[in-house]
Formats: C-alpha cells, structure tokens, sequence
C-alpha cells in the first residue's frame, strides 16, 4: 500500500493560503501608505513545484528559526491592470477584498476535504 499524500498536500495548501492572507491582509492595511507596492504570493501549484524538495537552512540548534520557502514566493509590484494613485500607491481595496473570498472558499475547501477523506478512513477501519 502506498502512503496517503492528501494530508501532506492539505497541509501545504493550508500553510499557503495562511501565507497569502498574510500578505493580502498587509496590502489592505497599506493601502494609505504612500508609494507602497501591491504584493501577492506566487500560485500554489508553482510554489508545489519549487518545495517538493526543499533546502533548508543549516541549523546548530533544533530552536533555530528556519526560512519558510513558501514567504519566498512573495513578490511585490503591479499586478493585472491596476492603476497606480496618485501617492504611488497600488493597493487595490476592492480586489484585495475579493482575494480575502478567494482564500476564505479555498480554505473551506481544504478543509472540507480533508474532513471527507477523514470520515473515510474511519469508515473503512471500523469494518
């Protein structure tokens, strides 16, 4: 039987969507900043691609802080046809908002799943 990888994926997504909210929630709370630079992480099927086997930083003591491959995906610029504002600024608010839905209904989704696959397993252990 081979290892049952959903949880692993459900995880990584679940870490991705945390760190996109992040950045989304950061770019709300600019949004009067002058000359800030609207930021949004990178797809989670290339940011898959790039862990799948990740390099981690050498560590002497288990406390040390690692970097978290995943906040390398974070890039800063504009995006789409987003106007710039007069203070240079190019937060977008009501897009913004509408990525805060997006990670919301991703997340339940996620979460949906893996309560399904959950209630699966149960079941087929039980018998």
């Amino acid at each position: 039987m081979q290892p049952i990888q959903l949880f692993e994926l459900a995880s990584s997504q679940s870490h991705w969507l945390t760190v996109r909210q992040s950045v989304v929630a950061g770019n709300i709370a600019n949004a009067n900043t002058p000359g800030y630079a609207s930021r949004d992480v990178a797809p989670f099927e290339a940011v898959l691609d790039q862990t799948k086997a990740p390099v981690r930083m050498a560590a002497t003591h288990p406390g040390h802080i690692h970097e978290d491959p995943m906040r390398g995906a974070v890039r800063a610029g504009s995006f789409g046809d987003v106007d710039v504002q007069p203070s240079g600024n190019s937060v977008n608010l009501p897009e913004e908002m509408t990525k805060t839905g997006e990670i919301k209904r991703q997340y339940e989704l996620n979460t949906g799943m893996v309560k399904a696959f959950h209630r699966m397993m149960l079941l087929t252990v039980r018998r």
